[in-house]
């Protein structure tokens, strides 16, 4: 009871007040702290690609087992949790308390924080490469813990090296997202690998795997299998990307048995995820046939923006998601805000001494839509 007491106490009077944030910082979503995104409220898009969205899902099998459950929607849905649980769990070759659901990965993301932030106490940090995807890490340092910013190498990779050379006896968590956001960027599985195998005798590491569907080999690209063989490593996935559910909120995470109950104790473990949701993601995992398809559409708009790029003298990297980081000409903030103007909705970035533009991958309509505007402010 002291323990639980202790730690309550730390929470409110020492991580919270030492960082001086509130409730309101503590949840906020990740997309709302990008610096240079305006408010596009009222403005006529015509192409929303500034959130990696899916827009060609979800797929019909999911829309009718979505519509079909809603006469069950008065019901929790313990049921349907098991089932799907025991799908994730045969397909990587685990047992099910390795799996833990959530609506959306944002949720578990957040609940690997608070775990991790407790077991660290003042003074702990998390180490991560810099630039990369700061949901969980935003999570964590609202609460006093502090971010290990390793420098990505000059090809926008991890720095592994100097990514083990960061971690000490504070260290209470390694976060890798794997293809990196925003760059885009794949981390190979030859180089990922042997660093997990290492660091995961130390140290726990998490593996933010959100948008590996897209890798060309996804299964030879995924830390997945370390999980099998005993390591230290959490990973999680989300059904917001391939899927289309960005709206409908599913995602899992995948660690040993013990990880996933100290995980859960910091959230629903799958009870907030809604009847329809639920009944569609079951549906949706199964439907490769969709799957195939929201890949190859997703390849032909890059194709049509990497070309679009090119011929306009921009070196866009390459990525391995639904969406595509290139370097830009002109002040990020002001090329963001003319485009949406123009009714494009895009992202930017500051890093390395350079102006970033990152855009989410639309149908082909919203593709030459970009492709239009960007001719006239390119």
């Amino acid at each position: 009871m002291k323990k639980h007491l202790s730690r309550r106490h730390w929470l409110k009077s020492g991580a919270m007040l030492a960082a001086g944030a509130t409730i309101a910082d503590f949840w906020k979503p990740a997309e709302a702290a990008e610096i240079g995104l305006p408010n596009l409220a009222g403005m006529p898009i015509k192409a929303r690609l500034n959130l990696n969205e899916n827009p060609h899902g979800p797929a019909a099998s999911a829309r009718k087992a979505i519509a079909e459950a809603i006469p069950t929607g008065f019901m929790y849905q313990r049921e349907a949790i098991v089932t799907f649980k025991k799908m994730i769990a045969r397909e990587n070759g685990l047992s099910e308390d390795c799996i833990l659901l959530g609506a959306g990965s944002g949720e578990l993301l957040m609940a690997t924080a608070l775990n991790y932030t407790l077991k660290g106490g003042a003074g702990s940090n998390i180490v991560g490469g810099d630039p990369t995807y700061m949901q969980l890490l935003r999570t964590a340092t609202a609460l006093g813990v502090g971010f290990e910013k390793v420098p990505l190498t000059t090809d926008f990779d991890y720095d592994f090296e100097k990514m083990a050379s960061r971690i000490n006896d504070k260290t209470s968590l390694v976060y890798v997202c794997n293809p990196n956001n925003p760059t885009g960027v794949l981390s190979p599985a030859e180089k990922l690998r042997p660093f997990c195998e290492e660091v995961s005798r130390k140290k726990p590491i998490f593996i933010d795997e959100a948008y590996m569907d897209y890798a060309t080999d996804p299964k030879a690209s995924s830390m997945m299998p370390l999980i099998a063989k005993g390591a230290n490593v959490i990973i999680t996935r989300t059904f917001s990307k391939v899927h289309g559910f960005a709206g409908l909120r599913i995602g899992y995470l995948v660690a040993q048995p013990e990880m996933v109950r100290e995980i859960n104790k910091f959230c629903t473990g799958g009870g907030s995820i809604s009847a329809t949701s639920m009944k569609g993601a079951i549906a949706s995992y199964l439907d490769t046939e969709f799957v195939n398809y929201s890949i190859a559409k997703n390849a032909e708009a890059k194709a049509f923006l990497y070309k679009l790029l090119k011929e306009k003298g921009y070196s866009p990297l390459p990525s391995s998601t639904n969406f595509v980081l290139f370097p830009l000409k002109t002040d990020g903030k002001k090329f963001v805000e003319e485009m949406a103007k123009q009714g494009v909705a895009i992202r930017s970035w500051e890093f390395a001494g350079q102006q970033w533009c990152r855009v989410s991958m639309g149908t082909m309509d919203e593709m030459k839509v970009f492709g239009a505007a960007f001719q006239v402010l390119a």
